[in-house]
């Protein structure tokens, strides 16, 4: 089916459907329009849900509320001599008024607070249509309404259900209409991704009120009608379960498609009635026909429907005849300047006094090892995070505070270090939706021109995307999602590309392709940030780096300079003043391996992180594993816990196979891992958090356990009944520590332990790790301090992009040239 023929289908459907819908409303006898006009109502009240759910997301438990003002509203205003025709488009006014009104605290919340504010609105719509007794009749209500007429045609049931139906056409194509729009496509991007839509200039305030105001308006035009219906309005009219109803209606229908709300309504009003005859027993099938349809039809009866035939568009980007030079070089190049940027949360300085300057054409990069505040930093440029001082100048603005949407209109896009394309729109629509830049034009007015679909497609072919444009973003590869996310951030038409980690998760050959990638947007005249844990393309591709260690820019300079700086290399490796304590003797392992990895292939749904990592730890050995950020080290420790169900390989633990066992089995086996960030209880005491260590265990030693292992973190037990929440950042990886030990592991996994830790809490852990050492305990670390890892340990595997590249004695491998290589990149040829 052709792209115009597909654009007709929908309102030729809904043509035919609404004409058939009136021939019987017309031809039938009975109490039959009487269910059709009800059926109609229930679609335009569920046309509306299904803008707010369907299309933003959002869960409204209230709507019956909006359905009783319009109601209410024709009752009052025709008793009073308001003809009907003026009184019903003022219903849908009041209502989308007051929706307006309401969305704007309720949709500063989300989840079930939303649905309780909702649910609080429909009960003060109940009980203040029974307390205004002047204005709305009180619990008796108004009766003897004046039915609608036109000149001497008074209607009656029938033209009343034609009305209905008419009115539910019209609501079925405004939906289409609007789905279809800038405003629906941005309404979706909200609800798939709100950060990314902030990024391209979209304010989900805006967007989301929008769709509640539309929303309340539907529920109060289709109560408008229902009044004259049923000739009198009372609050019993309008119980909290009807918006059950409706709510139920538009998932059963399916959230989202045009037509769901015809399912829905059909089932929820008809069904009922056909079960009249089971007397008491109609509501007991009726409940459990729904459960079975929503078992069965979990995305709703159309949502399942269409699964079966839906076929997508293989046409390919095609950039020929566009100026991508036009498009994308800025007509104003400007440097962004970023000046004594500062921000803290709590009492934790995540970024003091950053200055960074990113000229146009230049690729300037922003390193620095785990926790040293580099993606900080980009949200703070990119209006995420207000800094608590500090200057983000984009020419002669200051952008320092302003609102996300504010500063991507004003010219910086952003990628993110976990891909956030709006799932459920094309490949094409993501970028369309970006062309806008934020401006969304008239509600029903046409989303993209054929010049937009042009650049689309150049700026797809353009980052090398070779897929089908109607691809759901969702379906994406990982790579894809990588390049189509900087095209839709190109799409914005930015002076400053900020770009998160864009490597992550990349084969080899397909960060060179980046590389080359990343250096042509740069020589367009774009101000490229990059934040990169891949040294070789930072090295490769940056004219200056910048350097930052929990959270202070320590360098600044040439990638040559800043590989020979004595700072960064004590920052990612660690220096002689920080020095953990070896053994004391030459240590003789057992032969026999205690923790056995062949093979190892883990990531994360798209390219491998690891690819046949090989490693063995023997009984009572402390075995490092160092890399750089990104190397794989943190996948490794997850895969090994079961926390990342291996792609292929075996791990061989106390002569058991694990690699299939879920995470729970895994550390009930006595292979404990303790996480990196600590990730304590932080609502639990301190004493709580060590207990809960011990669960796997049922043995009367779990208090001298506790006792002896507070015997070497004195500082927890003063502070053990404390909440672990309220501890220091050092108090809380000794917590963490502890927690791991009470299950008395065979083998103790540590993952960043340093990570965040001021350089004298990282000597006192790293003392306390060498007494664990020498007692026994076997450890496999990872930690960001290189060199003081390999101080205390007796073996370690160098990872560098998810591969063992060197295996050999902590001793052997300290001070290896070849260590720094791993982390900073080698050197340019």
């Amino acid at each position: 089916m052709t792209g115009l023929a597909k654009s007709y289908a929908t309102p030729v459907a809904i043509a035919l459907l609404t004409a058939g819908a009136l021939a019987f409303a017309l031809l039938a006898e009975g109490y039959a329009p009487f269910v059709l006009a009800l059926v109609a109502l229930t679609v335009v009240v569920c046309v509306g849900l299904n803008i707010l759910l369907g299309l933003t997301g959002q869960v409204s438990l209230g709507h019956v509320g909006f359905y009783a003002i319009g109601a209410y509203a024709v009752a009052i205003l025709t008793l009073a001599g308001v003809d009907f025709w003026l009184a019903l488009p003022a219903a849908g006014l009041i209502a989308a008024v007051v929706g307006l009104l309401l969305s704007l605290p309720a949709l500063r919340v989300a989840g079930p607070t939303l649905a309780m504010l909702t649910i609080a609105f429909a009960f003060i719509v109940q009980h203040g249509t029974i307390e205004w007794r002047a204005l709305t009749g009180g619990a008796n209500g108004l009766m003897g309404l004046p039915p609608p007429s036109i000149g001497s045609l008074v209607f009656t049931e029938r033209e009343m259900a034609a009305l209905a139906v008419l009115l539910a056409g019209v609501a079925l194509w405004l939906y289409h209409r609007i789905a279809r729009s800038a405003w629906g496509k941005s309404m979706v991007a909200v609800r798939d991704a709100e950060i990314a839509a902030r990024s391209i200039g979209l304010d989900p305030v805006i967007v989301k009120a929008a769709a509640f105001m539309l929303s309340a308006g539907f529920a109060g035009v289709a109560g408008g009608l229902f009044a004259p219906l049923m000739m009198f309005v009372a609050p019993d009219s309008f119980p909290f379960s009807q918006s059950i109803l409706f709510l139920l209606a538009v998932v059963v229908g399916g959230a989202g498609a045009v037509f769901g709300p015809v399912i829905g309504a059909a089932i929820s009003v008809v069904l009922p009635e056909l079960l009249s005859g089971l007397a008491e027993y109609r509501l007991l099938f009726f409940g459990a026909l729904l459960l079975a349809v929503l078992w069965l039809a979990p995305s709703g009866v159309i949502g399942t429907v269409s699964r079966f035939w839906r076929r997508i568009d293989p046409r390919t980007a095609d950039a020929t005849g566009t100026d991508l030079a036009a498009l994308l070089t800025p007509a104003e190049p400007q440097a962004l300047r970023v000046e004594g940027l500062t921000l803290a949360f709590g009492g934790i300085k995540a970024a003091t006094n950053v200055a960074v300057t990113a000229e146009p054409g230049r690729v300037t990069a922003i390193i620095g090892p785990n926790g040293a505040g580099k993606t900080t930093v980009l949200n703070m440029i990119g209006g995420f995070y207000r800094p608590d001082s500090g200057a983000v100048r984009l020419g002669d603005r200051d952008l320092a505070g302003a609102a996300s949407h504010t500063v991507a209109r004003a010219g910086i896009a952003r990628t993110y270090q976990t891909t956030r394309l709006f799932g459920s729109l094309s490949v094409r629509d993501n970028i369309l939706v970006a062309l806008r830049r934020g401006k969304l034009g008239g509600l029903l007015g046409r989303f993209a021109g054929p010049d937009d679909e042009t650049a689309a497609e150049a700026l797809l072919a353009f980052v090398g995307y070779r897929g089908a444009l109607a691809t759901p973003a969702a379906d994406l590869a990982h790579v894809d999602r990588r390049l189509v996310e900087i095209a839709r951030a190109l799409a914005m038409r930015p002076r400053v590309l900020l770009l998160d980690e864009p490597a992550a998760g990349l084969m080899r050959a397909d960060k060179d392709t980046l590389a080359v990638l990343l250096r042509r947007i740069a020589d367009l005249g774009i101000a490229v940030i990059l934040v990169e844990h891949d040294m070789q393309l930072v090295m490769g591709i940056s004219d200056t780096i910048v350097v930052l260690d929990a959270g202070v820019p320590i360098a600044t300079g040439t990638p040559a300079e800043i590989r020979r700086d004595p700072k960064v290399i004590k920052a990612y490796l660690g220096g002689e003043a920080t020095a953990g304590r070896g053994r004391t003797a030459p240590w003789e392992a057992p032969v026999d391996a205690i923790l056995t990895v062949m093979r190892l292939t883990a990531g994360y749904g798209a390219a491998p992180v690891l690819e046949n990592v090989d490693l063995d730890v023997r009984p009572g050995e402390t075995v490092a594993l160092i890399g750089a950020n990104g190397a794989g080290k943190s996948t490794t420790m997850r895969a090994l816990a079961g926390l990342l169900r291996p792609v292929d390989g075996e791990v061989v633990f106390n002569d058991l196979r694990i690699d299939h066992l879920d995470a729970p089995e895994i550390a009930a086996s006595r292979l404990v891992l303790v996480p990196e960030g600590r990730q304590v209880f932080p609502d639990l005491s301190v004493r709580d958090n060590i207990l809960l260590g011990a669960h796997t265990r049922s043995d009367r030693e779990i208090e001298a356990d506790a006792e002896r292992l507070l015997d070497l973190f004195p500082r927890l037990r003063e502070r053990i009944d404390n909440p672990a929440g309220l501890l220091s950042g050092g108090e809380q990886q000794m917590l963490a520590i502890v927690r791991g030990l009470m299950a008395r592991p065979r083998t103790l996994m540590l993952d960043e332990p340093s990570l965040g830790l001021a350089p004298a809490v990282i000597e006192g852990l790293f003392d306390v790790l060498a007494r664990l050492r020498d007692e026994g305990v076997t450890i496999l670390l990872v930690d960001q301090m290189a060199q003081l890892a390999l101080d205390v340990a007796d073996r370690a595997y160098v990872l560098e992009s998810g591969r063992v590249v060197r295996a050999d004695t902590a001793a052997a491998l300290r001070g290896d040239p070849a260590i720094e290589a791993a982390y900073l990149g080698h050197a340019a040829e």
